[in-house]
């Protein structure tokens, strides 16, 4: 009898992959007391790995370099009988022609995260869908709004227009929670797409459009936790399969204590084997039937959909010896690749912990080569608001920056200015579009890997005193009946039409620098409320300044010598005036301002 088991994961997989083994995990009724076979001449049997719960075995599969694409058919017997009791088809499936050297994301793109739920509403139809017990619902912050992958391929005209050339888009798994499953981080099934998104097939379609269009697609991935709702809940594979406490326990949240000397075994345990939420159970990574899964389902969906990155939220949770041996398993594959790390934490030390070789202890090496640069972000939210002192105002960003040196590489740092889970930008400046525009050159200008949160480039408000859901406001456009169409001009707001047409400029003038993009960095000291800085390689150099004060300043050019020998002329980046490099500058008040440097 042919069977549909409950769960075959991962559902496929193909020929060619350097790891020719794959650990398939097979859920069915009483599984664990069949005997399984295959007379395939492709693939050989390594062991059937069996757990404490029945219902469930793993299977060792190794792939031989002769294998051919194709169906694969196991047979399951019981006792002695000669004839299956079940059979069931698995296909190995041809790789894409150069998928092993795909490019990861870097320093030469601009990525932009958006939350699915909140950019576009393409399809109307999949707003509610049977089987997922919250509907769509716009009025409530906290609730699905009906946007999809549908509404991202419509629209990806806009971001290629803006400049982007990687997207981050949160958690598209399926989430079927009964509330606030808006955004994703509840995976109820790591191997399908949240229905009321799309499919898996709307899913391949828009990266491949995406990448038609020179934009890679980044995966936001969850190995820390599932779903209360996930199906592991109702039918625990093993006892070891997540962590468990006599009551609810929660993660203190505290990252620091994994590299705190002076930290307590019990603060540690708390903060990585505490549930995050009370509907995210905490997931065990040290058992390894659990780890191959999570490997492996990272691996199938990089192949499957042809991905350009991967974001691993939150990244300090998980075991460290898994989370290094995951990030080696993937490069292992895809040696071009990249990944950032979601290591949400305040010090740069910290921070720098979870960075590929920072440290040379062995018990702290990381294999991770981009991380989150929260200080950085802190840096920003504060510097453009404080009276300038000596650690305070644009003398922050120095100051942050000065420590790069604990980085093994702060040059593949995720910098930002705003993302989901902290207020806007524009409203930690109270609206202000000057300063704005000084966090926004900053942010296009020094070092690392910039992404705009959606809605940032033209100065979206939002804080989350209430909820979370006030920072992820519908994007104006995405749904029919919008009056403001920020994707077609429509309506906008003063504001809006000046704070847009700014970061297509400052996106356009990166895109074709390569000195902003991968350019040596070189800073010196703040005086005055000014900050200067230069981003520089053997074909060109720019010159940076902040003028933080609320007064225009005209600024010697003297102490910067070093930095301008071997240049004779000077253009503000945003017209075509060359001059001869003067011995002064005059610079507005509250401004940023890009100077081309010329032989």
């Amino acid at each position: 009898m042919n069977i549909k088991a409950q769960q075959v994961e991962p559902p496929f997989w193909w020929v060619g992959m350097n790891n020719d083994v794959v650990q398939i995990m097979i859920h069915h009724d009483g599984i664990a007391n069949l005997q399984m076979k295959s007379s395939s001449d492709d693939v050989e049997i390594l062991k059937v790995h069996k757990v404490d719960n029945e219902n469930y075995v793993f299977v060792d599969l190794k792939i031989k370099s002769t294998a051919k694409a194709g169906i694969i058919k196991f047979d399951f017997y019981k006792g002695k009988k000669r004839r299956p009791v079940y059979t069931f088809d698995y296909e190995l499936k041809q790789r894409r022609e150069g998928s092993a050297q795909r490019k990861g994301f870097g320093q030469e793109d601009v990525m932009y995260l958006l939350m699915p739920d909140r950019f576009a509403n393409g399809d109307a139809n999949n707003d509610n869908v049977k089987g997922y017990p919250e509907q769509a619902d716009r009025s409530n912050p906290d609730g699905r709004h009906g946007g999809d992958l549908k509404g991202i391929e419509n629209n990806l005209d806009y971001l290629q227009d803006l400049g982007i050339s990687a997207i981050w888009l949160n958690p598209v798994m399926e989430n079927n929670m009964p509330a606030v499953s808006y955004h994703g981080y509840a995976i109820t099934d790591f191997y399908k797409v949240d229905a009321r998104f799309g499919s898996n097939s709307d899913y391949l379609k828009m990266v491949q459009t995406a990448n038609s269009k020179k934009i890679k697609i980044v995966m936001d991935m969850v190995f820390n936790h599932c779903a209360s709702e996930h199906y592991w809940m109702n039918d625990m594979p093993d006892s070891s399969w997540i962590h468990n406490f006599p009551e609810f326990t929660r993660s203190n949240y505290r990252g620091g204590t994994l590299m705190d000397p002076h930290a307590s075994n019990y603060d540690k345990k708390i903060m990585s084997h505490g549930w995050f939420d009370k509907t995210m159970p905490d997931l065990d990574q040290t058992n390894p039937y659990l780890a191959k899964y999570l490997i492996q389902n990272s691996i199938w969906w990089v192949e499957y959909a042809d991905l350009g990155g991967i974001r691993m939220d939150t990244y300090p949770y998980a075991d460290h010896d898994f989370m290094n041996e995951w990030v080696a398993a993937v490069y292992n594959e895809y040696p071009n690749f990249n990944i950032v790390g979601e290591a949400w934490l305040q010090t740069v030390a910290n921070t720098a912990y979870f960075q590929n070789n920072t440290f040379a202890d062995k018990k702290a090496v990381s294999k991770l080569n981009t991380v989150t640069d929260f200080p950085l972000c802190y840096a920003m939210n504060s510097a453009f608001n404080e009276q300038d002192s000596w650690t305070d105002g644009v003398a922050s960003l120095y100051m942050t920056l000065a420590q790069d040196f604990v980085y093994s590489n702060a040059d593949s740092n995720l910098i930002f200015l705003e993302n989901h889970d902290i207020d806007r930008f524009a409203s930690n400046i109270n609206g202000d579009f000057d300063k704005w525009k000084m966090g926004m050159t900053f942010l296009m200008t020094t070092r690392g890997i910039p992404m705009i949160y959606y809605g940032g480039e033209f100065m979206t408000e939002g804080r989350g005193q209430k909820s979370h859901g006030y920072m992820r406001t519908d994007f104006p456009g995405g749904w029919e009946g919008d009056s403001v169409n920020v994707f077609t001009g429509t309506n906008m707001s003063e504001k809006q039409v000046k704070s847009l047409a700014f970061s297509k400029y400052l996106l356009k003038l990166r895109n074709e620098h390569t000195a902003l993009q991968t350019g040596k960095l070189t800073h010196y000291i703040p005086k005055d409320s000014y900050y200067i800085y230069f981003r520089s390689n053997a074909e060109e150099s720019f010159m940076i300044v902040l003028n933080n004060s609320d007064k225009e300043y005209s600024l010697s050019l003297h102490d910067f010598a070093e930095s301008l020998d071997g240049y004779s002329r000077i253009k503000n980046a945003s017209d075509d005036n060359i001059s001869d490099i003067k011995d002064k500058v005059m610079l507005d008040a509250k401004s940023a301002t890009i100077f081309q440097l010329f032989k």
